[in-house]
């Protein structure tokens, strides 16, 4: 992408917004410590061990010594604000991870040195470059010992392409670094400094003829007449810096802040935001420049429940200006909220500023309406603009949760939709027909955070009971179904009768209603009480009590009267008849299967992929890692993997974790269905 397209750069203050992205323990906390206190923001670096980090300011994560929300901080360096979002390495978080890359122009993967790539790396970088980001890779703790700091730079190429080169390289056996991309030549621990800023050269140049010709002619080009030509080559992907550093000792972290500041893209340089208008396949892209006397459009990519400050809207401002005062639409909402206070964030810290403009990272607090990947905005055209959807993982791991105190039903439900708001990963959902409230995420830590959060924040106790499958039913044929629902008892009765027929869909189809009815058998008044009570029944569930999905209902015939036919005779004959049609219709019950990636030592493998075929599971492949380290890759019925880590552990020596990802729905075995069929006729019965 041309950088013509971007004509408003002397607009936009010098401004640069990254977000630390990677596997938990590679140091990205540390790190923005190191960067803070260069830079002069914090007199010392905090301590993650300590519990006095800046980013990682909520209790449970200073217990926990890992991060569990993304964290917003900035800093000034050379007369450029840099704003950076840390962010969560465990999978269980990728509801806080994922939602920074649409407030950046930059992903940086920090890998440790002492760890190399791990299953968050991979990961982490293809949803990056998915989003159009512009991508470095940070290798943390070379100070460490032993470490193959060359292979690991190889392993890093193999992974994510020839793309990743260094912009410096560690000397003095980790004690500093030495750039590679102004300094023609110098001295390192590995490698060649000259080799590899001639490999930087030659990879920048190529995007442009007009250098590449050059080049040729004259056999260098001055890196300083290459920022034009570095700006597009990181754009497109064509090239992936690398950059070493120790967060604990600071060797590489000026050097590091000197990079965000010569090297990674202004709001002007990087791509634009993916804003569509419309839904669809009908909705089309919307430009979103970074000019600051445009008409506003920001998107809200954090919520945050302060128990003091309330409810907080974090956003990226991506076009015009915000300022304190203003009015703001929230997506096609029809009333407009006041910006009374207008905050830049540290870490926990509140700082009030009068406005922003595009690029800065900012947040308004107090206003109920706002929500997650809002769009906020103030011309009326732009209700209908929103940004193209992340794709987040399904979460398939639930728990039912119930107050230990009676009479707290509703507090316990409204505390966990404010949880639910702030993570889009997280699912709250009420079974009816076992009055139960049950929580979906995406692991085990996930959910435990939040029953942690609930009671330690809180201070609402709860009871759990065991994890709940998100089992659903479906049909595998076409069936009619036929219900004549006829009530008498003194007075006006009750009567509604309807035919349908129940069809087959494709996976992730959903449920189709369609009203076939002719010739006025059943008026068009009474149609939606039909839908309704075929909904009713669906979400209940025929053959084991779940939810009945991927399924077309087609009403086709019926009858009503003059007098005695009702809404609710019609909902009742709704209900009955699409239940005799599933039973008809050789209904299948439904399992999540997700895809499984485990890490453990070489010489665990054979008793992990013996587990797993155990388990219903199918392996497809393993990789390896570095230190006689392996990669198991399959697929497995969630529904198997029910303390899976403990088992892991025994199978590894405590060496082993996982990681699990939704793959889709498919049948369980007639022996499962049976066993399941039986519970729910048990459970009906009392």
């Amino acid at each position: 992408m041309s950088s013509t397209l971007h004509p408003v750069r002397s607009a936009v203050p010098a401004l640069r917004t990254l977000a630390l992205v990677g596997a938990a323990a590679s140091g990205k906390t540390t790190l923005v410590e190191a960067l803070l206190h260069k830079a002069g923001a914090i007199g010392a670096p905090g301590s993650v061990e300590r519990g006095t980090t800046v980013s990682d300011f909520d209790p449970l994560e200073r217990r926990a010594q890992h991060s569990l929300h993304s964290a917003l901080v900035h800093l000034q360096h050379q007369d450029t604000r840099i704003h950076i979002i840390d962010t969560p390495g465990a999978p269980d978080f990728l509801g806080q991870s994922l939602p920074a890359l649409e407030a950046v122009e930059t992903a940086a993967l920090v890998v440790s040195a002492a760890s190399g790539l791990e299953l968050m790396s991979g990961r982490m970088m293809g949803w990056a470059a998915s989003r159009g980001l512009c991508r470095m890779v940070i290798i943390n703790k070379i100070d460490a010992l032993g470490m193959d700091l060359p292979g690991l730079l190889t392993a890093i190429q193999a992974a994510f392409g020839k793309e990743c080169l260094p912009l410096n390289l560690p000397a003095g056996g980790g004690t500093r670094v030495v750039d590679c991309f102004f300094n023609p030549a110098g001295e390192s621990d590995f490698s060649s400094v000259a080799l590899a800023h001639r490999a930087l050269v030659e990879q920048v140049v190529e995007v442009d003829p007009a250098f590449v010709e050059r080049y040729l002619d004259e056999g260098d080009v001055d890196p300083q007449e290459l920022h034009a030509p570095l700006e597009q080559a990181l754009r497109e992907g064509h090239l992936i810096p690398v950059c070493f550093v120790s967060a604990r000792t600071g060797a590489g972290v000026a050097e590091l802040l000197d990079v965000m500041v010569r090297l990674l893209p202004d709001p002007s340089e990087g791509n634009p935001p993916k804003f569509l208008r419309g839904e669809g396949a009908g909705a089309v892209p919307v430009f979103a420049g970074p000019d600051p006397a445009k008409h506003v459009l920001a998107h809200v990519f954090k919520v945050s429940m302060d128990p003091y400050v309330g409810k907080m809207g974090i956003f990226r401002v991506h076009q015009g200006t915000v300022t304190a005062g203003s009015q703001l639409y929230i997506g096609d909402g029809r009333r407009p909220f006041k910006v009374g206070h207008l905050f830049r964030l540290q870490g926990k810290d509140h700082m009030e500023i009068a406005s922003a403009g595009p690029g800065e990272l900012c947040a308004v607090a107090k206003v109920d309406e706002i929500h997650f990947d809002a769009v906020l905005h103030d011309a009326a055209e732009d209700e209908h603009i929103h940004l193209q959807p992340l794709d987040f993982p399904v979460p398939v791991h639930g728990l039912a949760i119930e107050p230990r105190r009676r009479g707290d039903e509703q507090r316990l439900w409204d505390l966990v939709q404010r949880l639910v708001d702030e993570d889009p990963c997280l699912r709250l959902e009420h079974v009816a027909q076992t009055h139960e409230t049950v929580v979906y995420g995406l692991g085990e830590l996930h959910l435990r955070t939040l029953i942690e959060r609930l009671t330690e924040v809180y201070k609402c106790e709860v009871n759990t009971r065991p994890p709940r499958i998100a089992y659903r039913e479906t049909v595998t044929a076409s069936a009619p179904g036929h219900h004549r629902h006829k009530k008498q008892s003194g007075g006006a009765g009750q009567f509604g009768e309807v035919f349908l027929r129940i069809e087959p869909l494709a996976r992730g189809a959903g449920i189709e209603f369609v009203d076939q009815v002719k010739g006025g058998t059943i008026p068009g008044q009474y149609m939606p009480a039909v839908e309704k009570g075929v909904r009713q029944a669906l979400d209940a569930g025929v053959v084991a009590g779940f939810p009945v999905t991927d399924v077309r209902v087609v009403v086709y015939d019926g009858k009503h009267h003059s007098v005695d036919s009702k809404d609710i005779a019609f909902t009742t004959a709704g209900r009955k008849a699409v239940i005799e049609a599933v039973r008809v219709a050789s209904p299948v019950v439904l399992e999540p299967v997700v895809n499984v990636e485990i890490t453990a030592p070489e010489a665990a493998m054979g008793d992990i992929t013996g587990d797993l075929s155990a388990r219903r599971g199918q392996v497809s492949g393993t990789r390896g890692l570095q230190a006689r380290t392996l990669a198991v890759l399959g697929q497995v019925p969630l529904s198997e993997l029910a303390a899976y880590q403990s088992r892991l552990n025994a199978l590894t020596g405590g060496q082993g974790a996982y990681t699990l990802a939704f793959s889709h729905y498919e049948a369980v075995p007639p022996a499962v269905q049976q066993q399941l069929a039986g519970q729910y006729r048990v459970r009906d019965e009392e």
